[in-house]
């Protein structure tokens, strides 16, 4: 397969851009991922904190795919849960087991947390990673509310 998978840090703000721009496209949503990017220091901020996950798959140094998550900490117990906030792997390289790949890395940095269990959420009629997440999980029905806060 020839791809390279690898946790970011903050001296890695030229792969965080391309993984922004790989969620852009792959979630046809430039307004989102592509306007009012973060500043360096952001990122770099972001990305040396032990609570915030950016993983990506390259093929010859380029990003094609990734993952962030971020670490839960949990009060009623001395453990943690992993959220997988965005997923997603550029067009040309879908159906490799690329995205299996990058939550099987993702799998041990979770234990290191100490985590319990690692979790997602997709959207109803989103088959493909509907049909990812069934084979490496057990679906659960929730509802989810967006609250504003302004």
């Amino acid at each position: 397969m020839g791809i390279e998978l690898q946790r970011l840090t903050d001296q890695n703000l030229e792969m965080m851009e391309q993984l922004l721009t790989c969620f852009q496209h792959a979630f046809e949503d430039p307004e989102e991922y592509g306007q009012n990017r973060p500043s360096d220091q952001y990122l770099r901020t972001l990305l040396s904190s032990d609570q915030f996950i950016a993983l990506v798959a390259l093929k010859n140094s380029k990003v094609i795919g990734g993952l962030v998550a971020y670490e839960l900490k949990k009060f009623e117990q001395h453990r943690s849960e992993i959220y997988i906030y965005d997923l997603a792997v550029c067009e040309d390289y879908r159906r490799q087991g690329i995205a299996t790949s990058l939550i099987e890395y993702l799998k041990p940095i979770a234990r290191e947390a100490r985590a319990w269990v690692i979790y997602v959420q997709a959207d109803r009629g989103d088959e493909a990673p509907i049909a990812l997440y069934n084979k490496l999980g057990l679906q659960e029905e929730v509802l989810h509310f967006d609250i504003p806060v302004s």
